[in-house]
């Protein structure tokens, strides 16, 4: 068992039957009363995120959380297909619990799958990531990297982000997966 002491961000608790994944935790020790710990929760199943509030010494199952290296091979509309790189053994994992993921995702690129009690959860992406610009309207003459403002363009991958006028078809760039946005030419 692990208690509310012993909380740390990134941990995977359960917590009435459902898992979730600690994002923040903080201790409050207020002058009159009973300790108790606040935190900020993303549920397993499907990403939600939830403000809970434990007493101090409270106890939880601890999950079993591992993350694999897998090539991500194909998705065919209704799941996302993962190939073990040691084993060959292939794996599906259903579209709607990947779909953020796989806006960043080429074919054939190796990624970290995380193991949820031993059965595939989510997909761990890196902070940012490298890719090409697929296609972008042309910056208007006189448009400079100090010139402000920015316009859509979509990525190798299919998604689509904002970058600035400067950025043309074809250049690299850097973008931080977690909001989807633009950061700099790789």
């Amino acid at each position: 068992m692990i208690s509310t002491n012993q909380l740390k961000n990134g941990n995977h608790i359960e917590v009435d039957g459902v898992v979730f994944k600690v994002l923040e935790t903080q201790h409050v020790k207020p002058g009159k009363g009973a300790a108790f710990v606040r935190s900020k929760l993303r549920r397993a199943s499907d990403g939600n995120v939830i403000e809970k509030t434990f007493r101090a010494g409270e106890k939880f199952r601890p999950v079993h959380t591992e993350a694999r290296a897998m090539q991500y091979l194909y998705e065919d509309g209704a799941d996302a297909h993962f190939m073990d790189g040691q084993s060959f053994e292939q794996l599906a994992i259903p579209l709607d619990k990947v779909q953020s993921a796989l806006r960043f995702i080429l074919a054939n690129d190796t990624v970290q799958i995380l193991f949820i009690d031993d059965q595939p959860a989510d997909i761990q992406l890196p902070a940012s990531v490298e890719l090409t610009i697929a296609h972008t309207e042309p910056g208007l003459r006189g448009d400079t990297a100090s010139g402000g403002g920015d316009k859509p363009a979509t990525l190798e991958t299919g998604a689509e982000i904002r970058v600035p006028l400067f950025i043309n078809v074809g250049e690299r760039v850097k973008v931080q997966t977690e909001t989807g946005a633009y950061m700099s030419r790789a």
